[in-house]
C-alpha cells in the first residue's frame, strides 16, 4: 500500500457504513470508439500519446467522487504510458490518499498491465494473488478493512476470455472470499452475470447476482454486461449504474453500498 502525502481535503471523509465504489477497465488510457479502431489504432497499445494523459485526467475527475475504485488494464509504467504508473497518477490527480497496484503481465517494456486500487480509507491488509490460467498474467488484488464479522473484504480482478479458465479463477476467488465478514468482488469478468461459471460462484459463496443487468461493453454501443460489482447478501445496494462518458472500450460500473451496523452499534 502506498500513501500520497496529505493535501487539504476537497471531499468529506466517507461514512464507514456507506460506500461508493467504481470499477473500470481503463485500457491503459486509450480510447476506442469502434471495432475498426482496434486495428487502425493498434499503435496506441505500444506507444504513448498526449491523448492518453488527457483521458486519464478526465477519468480522475470522475473518480474523485468515489470512496473505493478498482482498476483493470492500468499500465504499471512502460513505453505505452510514457513510463507513468497510471494507478499512482490517477490517485494523485483524483486526491486519493491511498493506492496500490498489482502488475500482472509485462511485454518487454512495451506494456505492463496491472490491477489497481484507489481508496480514501486505509486498508488493514492488501494481498496480491495470481489467478489460475494456462497463460500467466491474470491476478486479483485482495483488500481487507476491519476483522471478524464486521470486516469488509474486497477483491479486484480481471478474468480470462476462456470459460474454462474463468471457472477455475472464480473457484479460486470463491476460496479467497470465504470466511466471516462482508464481501465484494469487482472487475472485468469477461462474461455475463448469468453465465454457468458465475452460477457456480453464487452457489459456493455468499456473493449474489446483481438485480440489474448493466451493459458495459463495447463502450460505444454497450450490449454485453461483463463488468460487475458483486456483494454478499447482507450488504445493501442502494443503486448500480454505469459511467458513460469515460474513454476506454469498457464503461465503468459503479455502486452505492450500505454495510450492516457493526456489532455493538446501538
Amino acid at each position: 500500500m502506498s500513501r500520497i502525502p496529505p493535501a487539504p481535503p476537497s471531499l468529506p471523509p466517507p461514512s464507514p457504513r456507506r460506500l461508493t465504489l467504481a470499477s473500470a477497465n481503463i485500457q491503459a488510457g486509450h480510447a476506442t470508439n469502434s471495432y475498426r479502431e482496434y486495428v487502425t489504432g493498434s499503435w496506441n497499445h505500444v506507444l504513448p500519446s498526449r491523448r492518453k494523459r488527457d483521458n486519464l485526467d478526465a477519468l480522475a475527475e470522475r473518480m474523485a467522487g468515489f470512496d473505493i475504485v478498482g482498476l483493470q488494464e492500468s499500465d504499471a509504467g512502460s513505453l505505452r504510458s510514457g513510463f507513468v504508473n497510471q494507478t499512482h497518477y490517477l490517485a494523485e490527480r483524483a486526491g486519493f490518499p491511498y493506492w496500490s497496484h498489482q502488475p500482472n503481465r509485462r511485454l518487454a517494456g512495451i506494456a505492463a498491465s496491472a490491477n489497481g486500487l484507489l481508496c480514501r480509507l486505509e486498508p488493514d491488509e492488501i494481498v496480491d494473488h495470481a489467478l489460475p490460467s494456462r497463460i500467466p498474467g491474470r491476478g486479483a488484488l485482495l483488500v481487507r478493512y476491519g476483522s471478524g464479522s464486521d470486516a469488509l473484504t474486497l477483491a479486484i480482478a480481471h478474468l480470462s476470455l476462456s470459460p474454462r479458465a474463468r471457472a477455475a479463477q472464480l473457484a479460486y476467488l470463491g476460496e479467497l472470499l470465504s470466511g466471516p465478514g462482508h464481501k465484494v468482488l469487482m472487475g472485468d469478468f469477461n462474461c455475463e452475470c448469468d453465465s454457468p461459471e458465475m452460477q457456480s460462484l453464487y452457489r459456493h459463496t455468499p456473493l449474489q447476482p446483481p438485480e440489474d443487468r448493466l451493459p458495459s461493453f463495447p463502450s460505444w454501443q454497450p450490449r454485453r454486461a461483463i463488468d460487475h460489482i458483486l456483494v454478499s447478501g447482507e450488504v445493501g445496494v442502494e443503486r448500480r449504474w454505469t459511467l458513460a462518458d469515460l474513454s476506454s472500450d469498457h464503461l465503468a460500473v459503479a455502486a452505492e453500498l450500505v454495510l450492516p451496523p457493526a456489532v455493538g452499534d446501538g
